[in-house]
């Protein structure tokens, strides 16, 4: 389906400059004609009723994140920003802090506030989006999935806890477990099946669960999991840390009992923010979060600009860098 960017790149124009020739607004008539003779070559319509709900809004859209202070979340937010600045949209970012409650206030300032259109990763399985979607207004999610039937861009989770988990085992560990946030967060559970799926075999159904814990997606959930799996009377060698931050915990708290990696082996889902260890330490598989921000925000934009296709979800492949230390 032709979009504005098409249009945009045949005119040799912003998809800002395309988005104000059929909202209406002033711009130079070499440039209208140039995005009419382009809109009119790639048979390009723009809908109606998004026209008319863009002319009531703002050029602004609203990014609402669980957490500001993970730079996984933050190097996403630059992604959707340097979309939409080139737009000629303003990004209005709010931290959920992962409570439905603070979400569910940004929604209502957005539709308040008549922002053009909200992009979201979903605090819980409990995030309502009702009455943002009730005014008409796109909403893309992003990281994590929901109930309602719109576009998202999210990782391959499942992929990524199976080469993970994969990783560790080809290095030689035999007893890998898996440190995931919570539960009920997609995210957590489908990487976690990608982990169970790669240990099946190598260790029994009882252990696998003895080696599973899920806990939140912060350094303190990390290093209490970590604590708890090193009390074990059969502790794992290894452990496949389900985001950066916890994987910054579990690493913390292997340094202090004298396992500092490679000893005990770690996978971490997400490049680590920060840490002593060499980075040849430890396997990571990269997730490209300023991509998932760059893809969402185009998505958003041409939602507001009037694509009325089918609503459809992208998922973004994993890089696997696998730890080069040797064992001690």
């Amino acid at each position: 389906m032709v979009t504005i960017y098409d249009v945009a790149r045949l005119a040799q124009v912003s998809p800002a400059t395309v988005s104000r020739v059929f909202n209406g607004t002033s711009v130079s008539a070499e440039k209208v004609a140039a995005v009419r003779r382009a809109a009119k070559s790639l048979d390009f319509t723009p809908n109606r009723a998004a026209r008319s709900l863009r002319r009531q809004s703002s050029e602004v859209i609203g990014l609402v994140i669980p957490d500001i202070e993970n730079p996984y979340f933050t190097e996403m937010a630059r992604g959707v920003e340097d979309v939409a600045s080139e737009a000629g949209f303003s990004v209005v970012l709010c931290n959920s802090d992962s409570q439905t409650e603070k979400e569910s206030t940004y929604l209502q300032i957005a539709i308040a506030e008549h922002m053009s259109g909200v992009i979201i990763a979903p605090a819980s399985d409990r995030t309502r989006l009702d009455g943002i979607l009730a005014t008409g207004r796109p909403v893309v999610a992003v990281d994590r999935g929901t109930t309602y039937d719109i576009d998202g861009v999210v990782m391959a989770n499942r992929a990524a806890g199976t080469s993970a988990a994969e990783s560790l085992l080809a290095a030689g560990y035999r007893r890998v477990a898996y440190i995931g946030g919570p539960q009920e967060i997609d995210t957590a559970a489908e990487r976690a099946a990608g982990w169970r799926s790669a240990i099946a075999g190598t260790v029994s159904d009882a252990d696998a669960e003895e080696l599973l814990r899920f806990a939140t997606f912060g350094v303190d959930g990390g290093r209490q999991a970590m604590e708890e799996l090193l009390a074990l009377p059969a502790p794992p060698d290894a452990v496949v840390a389900g985001n950066n931050l916890i994987g910054v915990g579990a690493i913390q708290v292997l340094t202090e009992h004298g396992l500092t990696p490679p000893e005990t082996g770690v996978a971490v889902i997400g490049s680590l923010p920060f840490t002593t260890l060499s980075p040849t330490a430890v396997t990571v598989v990269r997730l490209p979060a300023r991509h998932m921000g760059v893809t969402a925000a185009r998505m958003l934009l041409e939602r507001i600009a009037g694509d009325d296709q089918p609503p459809r979800t992208v998922v973004l492949r994993n890089e696997l860098q696998p730890a080069s230390a040797a064992r001690g």
